[in-house]
C-alpha cells in the first residue's frame, strides 16, 4: 500500500533526508515549512511524489489548509513527522515571554495541530504512524536554552500520552531523541575542523524513522535514542 506522509518542519539536514527517504520508499510526501523558495527547490528535485506546502504550523487555519492540499493531491495522511522546533538560546533572565511562547508554539502547539489533522485521517483508515523529533533537551534540561528545553519536554510528554491513547486504534506514536548534532552544510561550514565521527548522519537517522513506520504492529517502539557511535575500549 502506498503511504501518504506529511513532514512538518522541512529544512536542510534531517528534514530533507526524511523527505528523500520516504519518497525513495514509495511514499507521496507533503512538505510543510515556512520557506517557500527552499520547499519549491526540494519539491522540484523530488518530483511528482512530493508537494511543497508553505505552512505556518502555529496557525490552525494554515495547518488545516495544508492537510487539505495533501489530501487533494495524494489522499489521506497515514504518516506524520512532527519535526519543527525552535527557541532562542537564552536562559531564565534573558528570555522574554514572547520568545518562550514562540518556542512552545513551534514545537508543541504546532505538533498538536498537525497531529489532530493527521489522526482524523488515520482513524478513518487503517491507522498510521506519528513520529516526534526530540532532542537531548527533551530528557535533560540544558542551561541557557530554557525555551527550547521546555518545549521539547512538552513534546515528549505529548508523544508518550498519544502513544498510549492511540495505540489501541492502530496508530503508532514514537519519540526520537536526537542525542547529538546532525551534520548539515551550515554546521560543517561553521565547524570545518570538527571530527566527522562527532556528527550524526541525517540519512542514517532517516533510515531509523522509516523502520519505525514499517515496524510490526505487535511490538511498537515508544522512544528511540539516536546518538553518535562511540567505541568502547
Amino acid at each position: 500500500m502506498a503511504h501518504t506522509a506529511v513532514i512538518a518542519g522541512v529544512g536542510p539536514g534531517l528534514g530533507e533526508s526524511l523527505a528523500r527517504k520516504f519518497v525513495d520508499e514509495g511514499c507521496q510526501v507533503g512538505l510543510f515549512a515556512r520557506s517557500t523558495d527552499y520547499l519549491e527547490e526540494l519539491k522540484s528535485d523530488l518530483g511528482d511524489d512530493a508537494l511543497a506546502v508553505p505552512t505556518d504550523i502555529t496557525d490552525p487555519e494554515a495547518v488545516e489548509a495544508g492537510f487539505r492540499a495533501v489530501r487533494d493531491a495524494f489522499g489521506p495522511a497515514d504518516i506524520l513527522v512532527n519535526h519543527a522546533s525552535g527557541g532562542s538560546w537564552t536562559g531564565l533572565q534573558g528570555i522574554s515571554p514572547d520568545q518562550f511562547e514562540r518556542a512552545w508554539r513551534t514545537s508543541a502547539y504546532g505538533s498538536l495541530l498537525c497531529s489532530q489533522e493527521a489522526v482524523d485521517d488515520m482513524l478513518d483508515d487503517d491507522g498510521g504512524t506519528i513520529i516526534f523529533t526530540g532532542a537531548t533537551s527533551a530528557v535533560r534540561g540544558r542551561g541557557g536554552a530554557l525555551g527550547f528545553s521546555a518545549a521539547k519536554f512538552a513534546v515528549r510528554g505529548m508523544a508518550e500520552s498519544m502513544a498510549r491513547e492511540l495505540g489501541p486504534d492502530g496508530i503508532h506514536v514514537a519519540h526520537v531523541v536526537i542525542d547529538g548534532q546532525i551534520e548539515t552544510p551550515e554546521v560543517r561550514e561553521l565547524q570545518p575542523d570538527r571530527d566527522e565521527d562527532d556528527y550524526l548522519d541525517p540519512d542514517a537517522i532517516a533510515d531509523s524513522y522509516w523502520h519505525l513506520v514499517t515496524q510490526d504492529r505487535s511490538a511498537w517502539t515508544l522512544e528511540l535514542d539516536v546518538r553518535p557511535h562511540v567505541e568502547e575500549f
